[in-house]
């Protein structure tokens, strides 16, 4: 392999300053600190795991979580395993996908108790991360009022941290949040027919 000119390493060095200086100056300015709000959405895989990724960094820096499922009702996934056990207050509120209850003023019902118990993280300043995993499903099938959920939010500590997860969530969350992502759905094992794996989808 032929080594690189003296002219294309300079032209690398000058492009590459030209972004440093760049970046150093975006987050020089970027010198607001405060709580966050963050939605993960999209038809893609990966939303509740990046949120699970967040509890564990937060971990690392001796943060307390808190973590809501609204849909999910099942209590023996890797992640709630793993993380109970590093003193996260991991709350199961959901019963299965509505689908699958198929009881509309049970779902209502189940959702409203499962807000309860989140408003009482959202009002605790000592938990500095709540991750409200697929709660725009609730919010999707109109179980739970935005604007309620929107002012509570609002209201939470000034540095607590909140991450929502789900698909389709609805554009007044986006607009209140700080940092929306969506994952795209490109491929998926499920449609080839290959059922939910333990350590990656359990």
């Amino acid at each position: 392999m032929s080594a690189v000119s003296e002219d294309r390493a300079a032209r690398h060095i000058t492009r590459m300053q030209r972004k440093k200086d760049v970046i150093d100056a975006r987050i020089a300015a970027a010198d607001a600190e405060r709580g966050l709000l963050l939605v993960l959405t999209g038809n893609g895989k990966g939303k509740s795991s990046s949120a699970f990724g967040m509890v564990a960094r937060a971990l690392g820096h001796g943060m307390r979580v808190a973590v809501a499922q609204f849909i999910k009702g099942r209590s023996d996934t890797g992640e709630e395993a793993f993380f109970r056990d590093r003193g996260v207050d991991w709350r199961v509120l959901g019963e299965g996908f509505t689908w699958e209850t198929q009881n509309l003023e049970r779902d209502i019902a189940t959702a409203g108790r499962g807000w309860s118990q989140v408003r009482e993280w959202l009002d605790d300043d000592t938990i500095d991360l709540v991750v409200l995993d697929e709660l725009t499903y609730p919010l999707k099938y109109g179980w739970l009022a935005l604007d309620t959920v929107l002012s509570d939010l609002r209201a939470r500590p000034a540095m607590q941290h909140v991450v929502i997860t789900g698909r389709a969530a609805p554009t007044g969350l986006c607009d209140a949040a700080d940092t929306v992502s969506e994952l795209q759905d490109v491929k998926h094992a499920f449609r080839a027919g290959i059922k939910a794996q333990r350590g990656i989808d359990l």
